[in-house]
């Protein structure tokens, strides 16, 4: 493409460089994230190198510095490449507790489930390993298969109380990851090689576009994405050596208003989805966009996958942005909430309650958690309480058995206090998070009633 084409077609690639972005958003966000766990980020409790289990060994608190962290459960993360050889997982007797391992690709698809819901919870052993793997199988074991060399298992497992966290902990180190080679009694594998970097030499302004070129030759899509890759070519992603150490100039224009114009989208679709009536988002779909690979735990059926490939690349572009490393609805369901019941944001400037005729019919736990608006962390108060549910010391049920929660950033005052929620002084929003929702919920019967504004 000459420079006179590329100029006279700026406008053309810059939305073409917009559903790019869009596409890889994912992708890049993921790998920083899975790249920063393994290097030992203070951002994370969960520091552990490639193909080990990092433990959060306390619930999530307002220092976690990561997008809706829930504050329900001890996260148990491992950053897997498995480009050396195969893993063995092995999980532990839980004796009912309920727990999750999710497996997320690098562009974020959950393809597979380990846990309560999708195993049970007895002592197991699976192997791991690429996509294509041919090799040795031990007997007795599962296996899973990864789309994407580099991934993340994202564990949960149920805390009841902070008297709690020992045998949780406990639990935590008896889950392991071992490669094959060890396994079988040989030789350890070189050490993984990891998320890849990006070109020292391009400049802030394409950035991005970098770590998405060197992303994507590391993590290839699906060959049903082929339409989006030809886009990508265009704008150099699929080039072996760096186009944006210097860059034609008209290229570079469109990359940055793409990546503006996407960032943007992004946001209108993470903010403005369907509400009910109520005033609730539900996320129960918002992780369908899994389209291609299905692995053990999972359901590969049309009712848990978004159809069109176009929206379900907006969609999980979107729920990276709001809520990365969601589960599918059918392992936990989450709810959010922007607004009152008169339609007005919800803000600690007012006051509110939450009234629960029925709480949340679920085969495990339901909270509710509070999140500061834009960055979606949990939110420091005085009484150290950052999410509120059925397993809330203290908590107060009417003798109908309905529950009210207060939203507010001032104490309701000491009879009310057990059913408090802090809030921060201006804008949030809070997520309802069901585990293992009943068919009530999955089918629409139960719905969330709405939160009212009190002063």
């Amino acid at each position: 493409m000459t420079d006179q084409t590329t100029q006279n077609n700026v406008p053309d690639l810059a939305h073409m460089a917009e559903t790019v972005y869009i596409y890889g958003y994912p992708l890049v966000y993921n790998l920083r994230e899975i790249g920063d766990i393994a290097a030992g980020s203070q951002r994370f409790p969960e520091q552990a190198p490639f193909n080990q289990f990092g433990h959060a060994r306390k619930l999530a608190g307002p220092e976690v510095k990561f997008v809706s962290p829930n504050n329900d459960t001890n996260y148990s993360v491992a950053t897997l490449d498995l480009r050396h050889g195969p893993l063995v997982l092995h999980v532990p007797e839980t004796h009912g507790r309920y727990y999750v391992l999710q497996f997320v690709d690098a562009w974020t698809n959950n393809f597979a489930y380990v846990g309560s819901r999708a195993t049970g919870t007895q002592k197991s052993e699976f192997l791991l390993a690429q996509r294509g793997y041919e090799g040795p199988i031990p007997e007795g074991m599962r296996v899973i298969f990864a789309p994407t060399s580099i991934c993340a298992i994202v564990g949960r497992i149920q805390v009841n109380s902070e008297a709690d966290l020992l045998a949780v902990r406990e639990l935590q180190d008896q889950f392991t990851l071992t490669p094959l080679s060890v396994y079988q009694g040989g030789a350890a594998a070189p050490a993984p090689a990891g998320v890849p970097s990006p070109d020292p030499r391009v400049g802030s302004e394409l950035l991005w576009w970098e770590r998405f070129r060197v992303a994507l030759a590391a993590c290839p899509p699906p060959a049903a994405d082929g339409q989006l890759l030809a886009a990508a070519n265009r704008l150099g992603i699929t080039a072996v050596e760096s186009p944006y150490v210097n860059p034609d100039p008209a290229l570079a224009e469109a990359l940055i208003a793409g990546t503006r114009m996407g960032t943007a989208k992004i946001e209108e679709v993470m903010k403005n989805q369907p509400a009910s009536p109520t005033g609730w988002q539900s996320a129960m779909h918002n992780f369908d966009y899994n389209l291609d690979y299905f692995e053990l735990g999972t359901l590969d059926t049309p009712d848990w996958k978004i159809s069109d490939r176009s929206q379900a690349y907006i969609v999980r572009a979107a729920a990276a942005r709001g809520g990365l490393w969601g589960n599918h609805g059918y392992e936990a369901t989450y709810e959010f909430a922007w607004i009152d019941t008169a339609g007005q944001p919800l803000t600690g400037e007012n006051k509110y309650e939450l009234h629960l005729t029925t709480p949340p019919p679920v085969d495990a736990f339901w909270s509710l958690t509070m999140y500061n608006v834009p960055d979606f962390y949990l939110v420091a108060n005085p009484i150290n309480r950052y999410s509120i549910g059925d397993r809330t010391p203290g908590l107060k049920q009417g003798q109908d058995g309905s529950v009210t929660i207060y939203l507010q950033k001032d104490s309701p005052g000491p009879e009310k206090e057990s059913n408090w929620l802090p809030t921060p002084p201006d804008r949030f929003r809070p997520i309802m998070r069901l585990y293992a929702p009943q068919q009530a919920v999955l089918d629409g019967r139960y719905a969330l009633p709405g939160i009212k504004r009190l002063a």
